[in-house]
C-alpha cells in the first residue's frame, strides 16, 4: 500500500543539531520495529515533536526515512579532495567505522523488502539517498579525470558507483559478514584501482 505525501508546505529551519539528533532517532527506530511497522507518531514521540512538525519539514514517512539514511555517511565523496584519486579513496575509507558500517548493513538489508513493497519509499530512496550518493562519487571520479589521472572515455567509468555501492550491500549477501573498512579496502585495491588504472 503507498502513503499518499502530504501537501507540500514551508520548511521550518532547523539547526543541524536538532536535524541530525531527528534522524538518528528515525534510525533508531527502523532498527527496532522496521519500516512498515515505524510511524510518524512514534517517530513524534521519540523525537518530542509534533505530527504537524515533521510533516512540515518532511512530507511523508517514506522522505524523511530515506533523509535520515542519507544522513548516516560521514563524509561524501564530493567533500574529499586530497590530489589524488587514490588519495580520496583512502580518506573515504579511513573516516569510515566499523561498528557503524555494521549497524547500517543491518539496516538497508531489513529495509529491503519494504522498498520493493513501497514505491514511494523506493523513489524517495532513490532522490535522496541513492542518487546523491552515485553523484557525490562521479564528482570524485570527475575531479580525477580533470587531473589526468583517468581518462575521460574510459568505459568502466560509469560503473564505478555500482561497483562501490555493490561491494557495501552484496558482502552480506554472499559471505553473511557486515561491509567494514578491510573488505572496502582491499575491494577498492583488487578491483577499483586496477579498473581505472591507478
Amino acid at each position: 500500500m503507498q502513503t499518499e505525501p502530504r501537501p507540500q508546505a514551508r520548511r521550518t529551519r532547523l539547526t543541524p543539531e536538532r536535524e541530525s539528533e531527528l534522524y538518528e532517532a528515525v534510525l533508531a527506530l527502523l532498527r527496532e520495529v522496521g519500516y512498515d511497522a515505524l510511524t510518524m507518531d512514534a517517530i513524534a514521540a521519540r523525537t518530542r515533536s509534533s505530527k504537524a512538525t515533521l510533516y512540515r519539514q518532511w512530507n511523508s514517512k517514506p522522505e524523511l526515512v530515506a533523509r535520515a539514511l542519507g544522513h548516516i555517511q560521514p563524509v561524501s565523496p564530493a567533500e574529499v579532495d586530497t590530489g589524488s584519486l587514490r588519495g580520496d579513496m583512502q580518506e573515504l575509507l579511513d573516516s569510515s567505522d566499523d561498528d557503524r558500517m555494521e549497524m547500517d548493513t543491518a539496516l538497508l538489508r531489513g529495509l529491503a523488502h519494504a522498498v520493493y513493497q513501497n514505491e514511494d519509499l523506493h523513489a524517495a530512496l532513490r532522490r535522496f539517498k541513492i542518487q546523491p550518493e552515485i553523484d557525490s562519487i562521479n564528482v570524485m571520479l570527475q575531479r580525477a579525470v580533470a587531473r589526468g589521472e583517468v581518462p575521460a572515455d574510459l568505459p568502466a567509468l560509469e560503473w564505478v558507483p555500482q561497483l562501490l555501492i555493490g561491494a557495501f550491500l552484496t558482502r552480506q549477501l554472499i559471505e553473511d559478514l557486515p561491509a567494514d573498512r578491510d573488505h572496502l579496502a582491499r575491494f577498492v585495491h583488487a578491483v577499483i584501482f586496477p579498473v581505472l588504472g591507478v
